[in-house]
């Protein structure tokens, strides 16, 4: 008579490993993203970066300004850029403050650059396609005074330019809704603490992860298509 078989045994499994390390995942993700405004705290202020002779500056205020500064700095002719807040009613303010909607300011950067290289007006034109500049005191998942898009010029030159900018976007802007960004003469210019600047360099795991998840790309995307982010011009 056949004695039944044994029965298999079960093969070992690699359940429990798989499953702590997707909890891992998510727990990083979660601190990556809970306080994604947030950067380390490092003493000092930054100051504005050196002029070489010859050189110009702009200023754009974009929603974030690690973003902006980060969109700026790939620009062939830009020579440096200084994330800081502009357009507020306190001298030297600090980040909290700002964050806080109490003074006015609004998130901004300041650009260098080589004329002989960019002008200014093709700076403008570039700008408008790192931004949504259909929605007032917000960029994206920024909301408030702080994050308000503005094209601050330093000249009456830059300003017509910038009009002139926007005059021309007005006709061949690729969305339905209304152009809202500010155009005004700029104000005094501070620039953030130190670990707010080159913050897409110097950590650029959180500034990716924040950049993606606050739907920066994705609203440019459709706002913009292929126009978003794209610098046109030849070096």
């Amino acid at each position: 008579m056949d004695t039944p078989s044994a029965s298999p045994k079960p093969k070992p499994t690699n359940r429990p490993f798989w499953l702590t390390l997707a909890v891992i995942l998510v727990l990083i993700g979660w601190w990556v993203y809970a306080t994604p405004r947030q950067a380390p705290e490092v003493p000092g202020a930054a100051t504005t970066a050196p002029m070489p002779t010859g050189s110009e500056v702009a200023v754009f205020a974009g929603g974030c300004f690690w973003c902006t500064e980060a969109d700026f700095d790939k620009v062939p002719g830009v020579l440096a850029t200084t994330s800081g807040y502009t357009g507020g009613k306190t001298a030297n303010p600090t980040y909290a403050e700002v964050a806080s909607h109490t003074t006015g300011h609004a998130e901004a950067v300041q650009v260098i650059f080589d004329p002989s290289r960019v002008s200014y007006r093709q700076l403008v034109d570039y700008f408008w396609r790192t931004i949504d500049p259909t929605v007032k005191d917000r960029q994206f998942c920024d909301i408030g005074s702080p994050y308000r898009s503005v094209i601050f010029a330093t000249s009456a030159e830059q300003l017509q330019a910038a009009q002139a900018s926007l005059a021309e976007l007005e006709k061949t802007k690729p969305f339905a809704e209304p152009i809202v960004t500010q155009l005004v003469m700029a104000d005094d210019f501070y620039p953030a603490e130190a670990e707010h600047q080159n913050y897409h360099q110097n950590n650029p795991v959180r500034y990716d992860f924040y950049r993606k998840g606050c739907g920066r790309d994705a609203r440019l995307q459709q706002l913009w298509g292929e126009q978003a982010r794209h610098w046109p011009h030849k070096p």
